[in-house]
């Protein structure tokens, strides 16, 4: 049985990283030299266990990781033994950066791409890259990983046999309101990324174009305080006030009813019409929306326009 003092030097023991390596458990692995080229690397969305063993072996083989931001790629690496060069590359200064990783790879080199967190080209600018580095004619090697859409999805309990990723709606809440009325005329499910300042306002928005849909609120997905809503979207743009809005956010929200067809806007404007002589614009707004299968907010305006056009008609109308 070993001493007291050997005992307390095997617990203290580091394993340090050499080149073209990485340690897993305090075992440390070699790496083999990356091949050249461009390769894309997925990285957790917030568990840094979430990471793949031939993630973790091109990290630590190639001659440079370009990333986001270095100081949160190195929480990765360091946590991981990695000493792989980092360089930044993100949307401030890709213009200039291009230039050189085009140049070290006509030299040879081997470069990872990565994101903060996920799967790059996802919501960020490295599709320029692999455009150009493409029609350089030099190798891009892709390496799939972690993915907060595809997380979300598999979270939100919702239809996932067709999806549409929007990425990141606008942030004025005019261009915002506009393109959700676009995004609901789409027969799928929809996956958005939202900040939490605006997260409240988007689903509020999303509320009134897509009333009666099935949604998923997902926060700080994979991390410590991970939380997912689902519900009516309505019913979650209600409970809104009280969300905990600290953290990054994916809103999930399910296609229109099976039955929903986009009616055309001519057809629209005659149901309209005979919904307005029956009753009031509430109403004739309540039926509209479900047999035209049409946002609530652009049935609505159409309403108001034709309800002052039979008012000029018949000099009144019912509202």
């Amino acid at each position: 049985m070993p001493s007291k003092a050997a005992q307390s030097d095997v617990a203290t023991t580091r394993v340090e990283p050499t080149s073209r390596s990485f340690i897993i458990s305090e075992h440390l692995l070699p790496a083999p030299k990356a091949a050249p080229g461009l390769h894309l690397v997925a990285t957790p969305i917030g568990n840094l266990g979430d990471i793949t063993l031939r993630a973790l072996q091109t990290l630590a083989g190639v001659d440079v990781i370009a990333c986001e931001d270095t100081r949160v790629t190195r929480r990765l690496t360091e946590r991981y033994g990695i000493t792989a060069t980092l360089k930044p590359y993100h949307e401030h200064n890709a213009s200039a950066a291009r230039p050189k990783i085009l140049q070290m790879l006509a030299a040879g080199a081997s470069i990872a791409l990565v994101s903060d967190a996920g799967t790059p080209l996802i919501s960020d600018p490295g599709f320029k890259l692999v455009r150009e580095v493409c029609a350089a004619g030099y190798s891009v090697i892709a390496l799939p990983g972690a993915s907060s859409v595809l997380t979300a999805l598999a979270l939100a309990a919702l239809p996932t046999d067709r999806f549409f990723f929007e990425g990141f709606l606008p942030s004025k809440q005019g261009a915002r309101r506009h393109r959700i009325d676009e995004l609901a005329r789409i027969p799928a499910t929809l996956v958005m990324f939202e900040s939490g300042n605006r997260v409240q306002d988007t689903l509020a928005d999303l509320a009134a174009a897509m009333d009666g849909r099935d949604a998923a609120i997902c926060r700080e997905l994979t991390k410590l305080h991970e939380e997912i809503l689902r519900g009516p979207v309505a019913a979650l743009a209600q409970s809104a006030a009280t969300l905990e809005t600290r953290g990054e956010f994916v809103l999930v929200v399910g296609p229109p009813p099976a039955q929903a067809q986009i009616m055309a806007a001519d057809q629209l404007d005659d149901v309209l019409r005979a919904a307005l002589k029956r009753g009031s614009v509430k109403d004739a707004v309540a039926n509209a929306v479900e047999v035209s299968g049409r946002p609530r907010r652009e049935v609505y305006a159409r309403a108001l326009e034709l309800a002052g056009e039979h008012r000029g008609d018949d000099g009144d109308a019912a509202v």
